[in-house]
């Protein structure tokens, strides 16, 4: 009798249960980075749900559960980049976004490098908002992106310079 009730009361986690604890512990960086690509809570948090949605359906295909953090960011990142696509074709600007509120409180410096870093091209721009705003290292960046170490390092070079000429430029304008 005492084996029985010790086996009704065992809880059995199930695969929505270990996904969900996974993607929990987990919410507060993927979050930081939608933030850092889209600056915008509501977007942000709905291409959370959307990535987590992503990840659920496809599960599957992750076929190393040691990989599943990266797998994620690697699924965050694309949706945050059909947001921004979608942004793009829906030629919405950001003045028009009702985040005046958000900017006016942003240092001068601040937005001037986030407006250099719009310029910057996508994929050397996630690497450095990937090193430089949620302190990453280049294997981490390598695993999340699934590239080569050594071409996100070329990519974060290459992203440095641009952001530099840009923000050179932008002095020159206010300097020249």
């Amino acid at each position: 009798m005492e084996h029985i009730i010790k086996d009704e009361m065992e809880i059995v986690a199930t695969d929505e249960d270990i996904f969900y604890e996974l993607v929990a512990g987990q919410k507060r960086k993927l979050y930081s980075i939608a933030y850092s690509y889209l600056r915008n809570e509501a977007d942000s948090l709905e291409v959370l749900q959307e990535a987590t949605c992503r990840a659920w359906i496809k599960r599957k295909s992750l076929k190393d559960p040691e990989r599943f953090v990266p797998w994620l960011t690697r699924i965050l990142i694309n949706c945050c980049n059909d947001e921004l696509k979608r942004r793009k074709r829906n030629t919405v600007t950001e003045a028009e976004r009702s985040d005046v509120g958000i900017m006016e409180m942003k240092s001068d410096r601040r937005l001037d490098m986030e407006q250099a870093l719009d310029g910057v091209k996508p994929k050397y721009r996630q690497v450095l908002v990937l090193k430089y705003y949620k302190d990453m290292t280049l294997a981490e960046i390598a695993e999340v992106l699934d590239k080569p170490e050594g071409t996100v390092k070329t990519w974060l070079n290459k992203g440095l310079k641009q952001l530099r000429d840009r923000m050179k430029r932008k002095g020159d304008l206010f300097h020249g």
